[in-house]
């Protein structure tokens, strides 16, 4: 099916448009822009630098996606941004491309939605199924692993991750690595458990929720040291893919963990 451009539209040649791509009024695409089949361009949209974007994706207008990092060290180089397939980017999101020290690619996993004004800065990756709220706002280097939900007003310090299946409530500041499927809120963030509810939507047994319930009160509630806590949960949950997911992730924080 044939690319539809509106005559006020503004596509630079070089720019690369698959299959029934739609480009608003008044938008504007780069010449190394490329653009995923079925996917929708809206009104008043700009486009720029390396930026792939996948297929059957929507950005619904006002949006600024792979324009240059906000990065005093940012030296003009030819940094990207790749969109997976079956996003959804609302009204005056800001997503920027990578700088040359942290890795050249900002990326971003299939089946996202990005709700008005928030913002994705340079380096970051971003999984799949992932939320992120109205306004909420992500430093540079940041990771948010699959199916997290940020929620509005929430900003996150530079280099922080975020584990899968993570929930962070509205306005936290999140200066510290959030450990996977636990909810998180308040300033400086701190823990509250688990997201249960997340857990049993995604259609996790009861019987992981049941070890997951184990691992979390034996890290945050157990009095032990942080070492000896990892160190019983290899033995004792071994079998148990999702705890030792949680235990990796905690060995591996370079910032250290919200308590």
């Amino acid at each position: 099916m044939p690319v539809r451009i509106h005559p006020t539209a503004i596509v630079a040649e070089g720019a690369r448009l698959g299959d029934e791509v739609v480009v608003g009024p008044y938008s504007i695409v780069g010449p190394d822009v490329e653009i995923g089949a079925g996917t929708e361009v809206g009104p008043h949209v700009v486009i720029d630098g390396h930026t792939r974007i996948g297929r059957r994706c929507r950005l619904v207008g006002q949006a600024s996606i792979g324009t240059a990092p906000q990065d005093l060290k940012y030296a003009g180089g030819p940094t990207r941004l790749e969109i997976g397939d079956d996003n959804v980017i609302r009204e005056f999101v800001t997503v920027n491309r990578a700088t040359e020290h942290g890795g050249g690619v900002t990326r971003i996993g299939h089946r996202c939605m990005f709700m008005a004004y928030s913002h994705v800065a340079h380096d970051c990756t971003i999984g799949d199924n992932v939320v992120m709220a109205n306004a909420a706002t992500l430093a540079g280097h940041v990771t948010i692993e699959d199916w997290a939900i940020v929620g509005g007003l929430v900003a996150i310090h530079q280099f922080v991750r975020i584990g899968e299946s993570v929930i962070l409530g509205g306005g936290a500041m999140v200066a510290l690595d959030v450990p996977p499927y636990c909810m998180a809120a308040g300033d400086r963030a701190g823990l509250h458990g688990l997201n249960l509810i997340g857990l049993r939507r995604r259609g996790f047994a009861e019987e992981t929720i049941k070890d997951l319930r184990s691992a979390y009160r034996l890290l945050f509630q157990g009095g032990l040291k942080l070492t000896e806590a990892l160190g019983r949960l290899r033995s004792e949950f071994a079998d148990s893919a999702e705890v030792i997911r949680l235990v990796h992730f905690i060995e591996g924080s370079q910032r250290g963990i919200c308590r």
